[in-house]
C-alpha cells in the first residue's frame, strides 16, 4: 500500500464529495426535464467506458480484471446500485436536494444494523444506541405528527437502505475480489441493465441539455477516479467522515441555485443523523483495532 498521506487524502474526499454535489445537482436538473431512467442509462454508458479504460490502464487486461469468482453477488451488487441511483434521483426531483441529502445520511447507520446480520459483525450496545438516536434524528427532519408525511420522502429512505446494502455486499465482495473487479462489474453490469429499461424511455435532448448531460458523464467519471485516488493514499477510516460533506455541498447547490429552503428541523435532524454515523464510525474503528491485536 502507498505511504499513509492523511492529509492529501482528506484533501481528495472533500473534492469528490463537491463532485459528486454537482453531479447530483445537474441529475436534479435533467431528471426534471427528461424521463429519469434515460438520463441514469446515459451517465452509465461513460460509466461503464470509464471502468473498461480504467482496468486496461491499471491491470493491462480487461479480462484480469473481470475475471471473479462470485459472478452472481457481482450482478447484484451493479444492479442495486443503479436502481439506488435512480431512485435517489427521484428523490432530488420531487423532494429537493437539501432534504433528499439529510434523510439519505442514514445510511451508515444501516450499515451498522445490518452488518451483523451480513457480514456476521458483532454490534455492541454503543453502536445500537447510535443507530436508535440516529433514526430519532430522521424522525426529526420527517416531523411526523406536526405535518403532513411526504410520500416522496420515501425516495431518499428506500435509497438509503439500498445503498447500505450495496456498501454491505461490496465488503462481502471484498473477501474474494480486489477493488478493480467489484468496480469493473458495477460500472458494466449497471449499464447494461440501465440499457436494458432506459433505451424505451429515449426522449430528444436540446442541445444546452447535452451540455448538461456531458458534465454529467464528466463529474460522475471525476468523482470516482479521485475517490479511489482517495483511498489509495491514506485508509478509509480517516477519510470516511468527511464524506459527510456533501450533505454541506448539495444543500448550498439547493439554496443557491434550486431556490429550497432550510428548515430548522431538517439542520437539527441532519446534525443528529450525522453525529450519530460518525461515532458508529468511531466505534467500528475501535472494534477492528481490538481484534486486530
Amino acid at each position: 500500500m502507498p505511504e499513509n498521506n492523511s492529509q492529501l487524502g482528506i484533501t481528495l474526499m472533500i473534492f469528490t464529495t463537491f463532485v459528486f454535489a454537482m453531479q447530483d445537482g445537474i441529475s436534479r436538473h435533467l431528471a426534471g426535464e427528461y424521463n429519469v431512467y434515460m438520463v441514469v442509462m446515459i451517465r452509465y454508458w461513460f460509466f461503464a467506458a470509464f471502468v473498461i479504460a480504467y482496468a486496461k490502464i491499471k491491470r493491462g487486461s480487461v479480462r484480469k480484471v473481470a475475471r471473479t469468482q462470485q459472478p452472481l453477488l457481482q450482478i447484484a451488487r451493479g444492479l442495486i446500485l443503479v436502481t439506488e441511483i435512480c431512485v435517489m434521483v427521484l428523490g432530488f426531483v420531487y423532494l429537493g436536494l437539501i432534504e433528499a441529502h439529510a434523510i439519505f445520511t442514514a445510511y451508515p447507520l444501516i450499515i451498522a444494523a445490518l452488518s451483523g446480520v451480513i457480514l456476521g459483525e458483532t454490534v455492541g450496545w454503543r453502536r445500537w444506541s447510535a443507530i436508535l438516536v440516529g433514526f430519532i434524528g430522521i424522525l426529526v427532519i420527517l416531523q411526523p405528527g406536526l405535518r403532513v408525511f411526504s410520500p416522496n420522502a420515501l425516495f431518499p429512505l428506500i435509497a438509503a437502505l439500498m445503498f447500505a446494502l450495496y456498501g454491505l455486499l461490496t465488503r462481502y465482495a471484498a473477501r474474494k475480489d480486489s477493488a478493480e473487479t467489484s468496480f469493473f462489474w458495477t460500472g458494466v453490469v449497471g449499464a447494461i441493465g440501465m440499457t436494458c429499461v432506459g433505451i424505451f424511455y429515449w426522449e430528444p435532448m436540446s442541445g444546452s441539455d447535452w451540455i448538461w448531460m456531458i458534465a454529467l458523464c464528466i463529474t460522475g467519471a471525476l468523482g470516482h477516479f479521485t475517490l479511489i485516488k482517495c483511498y489509495e493514499v491514506t485508509e478509509a477510516s480517516t477519510v470516511q467522515p468527511f464524506a459527510y460533506m456533501q450533505l454541506v455541498f448539495g444543500s448550498g447547490l439547493g439554496l443557491l441555485v434550486f431556490d429550497e429552503t432550510l428548515r430548522w428541523g431538517t439542520a437539527i435532524g441532519a446534525g443528529i443523523v450525522i453525529t450519530a454515523g460518525l461515532f458508529t464510525l468511531w466505534r467500528e474503528h475501535v472494534a477492528k483495532k481490538s481484534a486486530a491485536r
